[in-house]
């Protein structure tokens, strides 16, 4: 019993850290009311581009930074490379193989994989643009003064308040203007839905925990 009730307030005391409300359309919806798109993006291998190659990919994402009138953030997430699945395959193939010398050789390389990991970290990156969207909060002051102006037929402040569907409207136009800045660059751009994203937290927050499978983007 006490151990349940241990448990239950160690679960709540971490949610209080997490800012996530809701996931909902592709959005995620804040505590604080504001949403975020997070988009899954490729990379560019830069330093093997030819000096023209990189004086165009550094001015078409200069102009994209200029054509945004609100703050992107780009995030770079590093984590140690789960090669498991990559090993059980060897190991089925190395089992269905009838030649004995080739059997062979498949064991040998498994066990070069597993102490050359062992010596060396593999890590994985995986870029993310997280496109916010903010809405107007009023405050409590300026909510009495609102009531002596007038917006149509309206007289009560709930005609400046915003719905969710209107707030997901706005992100996805920001979404949108994103995507196309980025795609210009040469970059492949891929917005997570909902059940991306909730893989994608629970593997921030849980980073020991075995990923239940990788979010890939459109191979190029």
């Amino acid at each position: 019993m006490y151990i349940g009730i241990d448990f239950m307030k160690e679960a709540q005391s971490t949610q209080q850290f997490v800012e996530i409300e809701d996931i909902r359309n592709g959005a995620v919806i804040l505590k604080n009311g504001s949403l975020r798109t997070v988009l899954m993006v490729s990379g560019i291998n830069f330093e093997l581009k030819s000096e023209e190659e990189q004086n165009v990919i550094s001015y078409a994402y200069q102009n994209f930074l200029n054509t945004l009138d609100f703050s992107v953030q780009l995030v770079i997430h590093s984590r140690k490379l789960n090669i498991e699945n990559y090993l059980n395959k060897l190991a089925e193939r190395q089992n269905q193989e009838a030649n004995e010398l080739l059997k062979n050789q498949i064991s040998e390389y498994i066990e070069f994989i597993k102490s050359f990991v062992e010596l060396n970290a593999v890590m994985a990156k995986t870029f993310f643009a997280v496109v916010p969207y903010d809405p107007i909060v009023i405050p409590s002051g300026g909510k009495k003064l609102l009531k002596f102006f007038k917006f149509g037929s309206k007289t009560k402040i709930s005609a400046l308040e915003e719905s969710l569907e209107e707030k997901i409207t706005q992100l996805n136009q920001r979404t949108e203007q994103v995507i196309n800045g980025l795609s210009q660059i040469g970059l492949r751009v891929v917005a997570l839905n909902d059940e991306e994203l909730m893989e994608l937290f629970y593997n921030l927050y849980n980073p020991e925990t075995m990923e239940k499978k990788e979010l890939k983007i459109a191979k190029e």
